[in-house]
């Protein structure tokens, strides 16, 4: 009996989801207006020592954006903690006076609720970055900051994923007054329709055949590469791994010879000089590199929309998402439904 035949890309969810971004963002900014507003006069009124985050899978590439956004544009060291220290080890944790921000597409997994709980009682503010709102994580929080992204039936996160990130700079851009960073932020959704247009044809080109595969990006841009490499291995059964450009030279670099797939993410700030001379390293030893943002010689371009520093990552991967659907399908891959992968997974 033969395979049943795979839907042509656009046919996915993951496609159809992944093209509604731009009117996700546009609606969670307009509803959550006044509420982030109301939150980020509390974090002024009364500053946090630092910041935690937990998450997993998707949402833990959000947390890694959310580190750099909050240390680049605020100063408060972010850091990730880990949901196993309290549903496993069952260690308190001192967050007194600490920003916890938890995010979550489901708001069901059991480890990240006990964590928020905990960090509740240690005296932490918890606020939460959820699409299901009547989750039991959003009522673990103090606030609770809806993504807005609407259902999402394909196992791989797309518009959900970039949901938390708009609503993590609508945040940062209401707390510090940013008035560039809330413009940027406002021009998202049109600048998200006008990346899905993008022709990223060469990373289907590049990775039909590959086995293996870098992800590179560095500060705002890792979360992004980061993301990348997981949607790669659950939607097209190819292995990659996400770097950040100035780790990938310390021992990752070994194993890149010709013809081994790169990928990379550089968006217009000071991390672009190091992410081009990477790129352009691995060039030189006859890796196929696709470059996205900046210029290396020997490295594919790929064409993106220019924008705020701060912003670019999400246009990146919301053009990723359009050719991993269509990757997944010359790969011989339903990208909604990954073998062995559910929509939601209840970790403990």
């Amino acid at each position: 009996m033969s395979a049943p035949a795979l839907p042509a890309p656009e046919q996915t969810a993951m496609f159809r989801e992944a093209a509604e971004a731009g009117d996700a963002v546009a609606r969670q900014l307009r509803r959550n207006a006044a509420a982030v507003q109301r939150i980020a006069a509390r974090l002024r009124a009364a500053p946090p020592r630092f910041i935690a985050t937990s998450a997993r899978g998707s949402s833990d590439h959000a947390a890694t954006f959310a580190k750099y956004v909050f240390e680049t544009q605020l100063g408060y060291p972010t850091l990730s903690a880990s949901p196993s220290v309290s549903s496993v080890y069952a260690t308190p944790l001192k967050l007194e006076g600490a920003l916890f921000l938890a995010i979550s597409q489901s708001g069901k997994s059991p480890d990240l609720v006990r964590q928020a709980l905990d960090a509740r009682d240690a005296g932490a503010h918890v606020v939460a970055l959820v699409n299901v709102e009547d989750s039991p994580l959003a009522a673990a929080a103090h606030d609770v900051v809806p993504l807005c992204a609407g259902p999402e039936t394909s196992v791989a996160a797309t518009k959900s994923y970039i949901c938390a990130l708009s609503a993590i700079v609508q945040i940062v851009s209401q707390w510090n007054g940013d008035a560039a960073l809330a413009a940027a932020l406002d021009a998202l959704p049109d600048a998200l329709r006008a990346t899905w247009k993008l022709d990223w044809s060469a990373l289907v080109d590049g990775l039909a055949n590959a086995n293996n595969l870098f992800v590179v990006g560095r500060g705002l841009g890792l979360g992004a590469a980061q993301e990348a490499a997981l949607k790669l291995k659950e939607t097209c059964g190819l292995h990659a791994e996400g770097f950040s450009a100035a780790e990938v030279q310390h021992g990752p670099m070994a194993l890149v010879g010709a013809g081994f797939p790169i990928l990379a993410f550089s968006q217009s700030d000071d991390t672009r000089s190091s992410i081009e001379k990477v790129a352009g390293e691995f060039a030189a030893r006859g890796a196929n590199v696709l470059l996205a943002g900046g210029k290396a010689a020997g490295a594919r371009t790929l064409p993106v929309v220019d924008a705020h520093p701060v912003i670019e990552p999400m246009l990146m991967i919301q053009t990723f998402y359009r050719l991993a659907a269509a990757l997944a399908e010359t790969r011989g891959f339903d990208p909604d439904v990954p073998p062995h992968l559910r929509k939601v997974t209840e970790t403990v």
